[in-house]
């Protein structure tokens, strides 16, 4: 099948955004998924299977973009940016493969975002987590309202190394550390109850968490800036260089300790 019938095959039938949010980032997961499979057979790892990763799925998104949803703007980490999307009222905001190094490792702690920005708000997301089989997003049914219940919270962090404004919530909040990998991975275990909380001070792009925040608004987590802020996406600089993600009932705790620490 050519590309141009597997894009009517599978992007040919109306969708609404939330739908297709799921649909593409699923696709995008498997497509990565199986290259992977094909590529470390053939002995590519490394920086080429990053990058060819990284292209591939880029180029995936793109396509069914153009096909599918071609009067919106786009934002996305493997793609020249354009100034024609601050005035545009649709923006996709996208990450082919968010943790190339997790990618590369044959690791399952990575993902695919996909987010659709509209007159300024998130309105519909999803994450790919090819590695766990599953895709999270705004058009599927699911809660994440439970409550921490008194036990020691936990904390993603990176698996190479925790931040040091994390290691201080986490002494003062008795909280246990959970490393993993990317940063998608990190807040999709927040949605998904593996952990309680994801905070991050490192620098970060607005493609790094629109998708996973735009689920996790839709399960009743919080989001914001680690001062407490709004998070705003579709901004003329991307950069976005922290982010909260956690239970609702831990926020107010854990931005005031943000607030001591840092």
């Amino acid at each position: 099948m050519d590309q141009e019938e597997w894009l009517k095959t599978e992007f040919g039938h109306a969708e609404d955004d939330a739908t297709f949010a799921h649909h593409l980032a699923e696709a995008a997961g498997r497509a990565l998924a199986d290259f992977r499979t094909e590529a470390l057979a053939e002995g590519l790892d490394g920086k080429k299977l990053k990058d060819q990763g990284d292209a591939r799925s880029q180029q995936l998104i793109s396509s069914v973009l153009r096909f599918a949803r071609p009067h919106d703007a786009v934002l996305s980490e493997e793609a020249t940016d354009s100034e024609e999307r601050l005035s545009a009222g649709r923006v996709w905001i996208i990450d082919p493969l968010d943790g190339t190094r997790e990618y590369s490792e044959d690791r399952h702690d990575w993902a695919v975002h996909v987010a659709l920005w509209s007159d300024g708000s998130l309105v519909a997301g999803a994450v790919a987590l090819p590695g766990l089989d599953t895709v999270l997003s705004t058009g599927r049914e699911g809660t994440s309202d439970a409550t921490v219940n008194g036990r020691r919270p936990k904390i993603a962090v990176s698996r190479s190394r925790a931040p040091q404004l994390v290691t201080d919530v986490a002494d003062i909040l008795d909280a246990e550390l959970v490393p993993m990998g990317s940063a998608g991975y990190k807040a999709a275990a927040v949605i998904r109850g593996e952990v309680d909380a994801y905070i991050h001070a490192g620098g970060q792009y607005e493609w790094d968490s629109a998708a996973p925040v735009a689920v996790a608004q839709a399960r009743r987590l919080h989001t914001s800036r680690i001062d407490g802020s709004s998070l705003r996406y579709n901004q003329a600089d991307p950069y976005l260089p922290d982010l909260l993600v956690c239970r609702a009932d831990l926020a107010d705790q854990l931005l005031n300790t943000i607030s001591k620490v840092k």
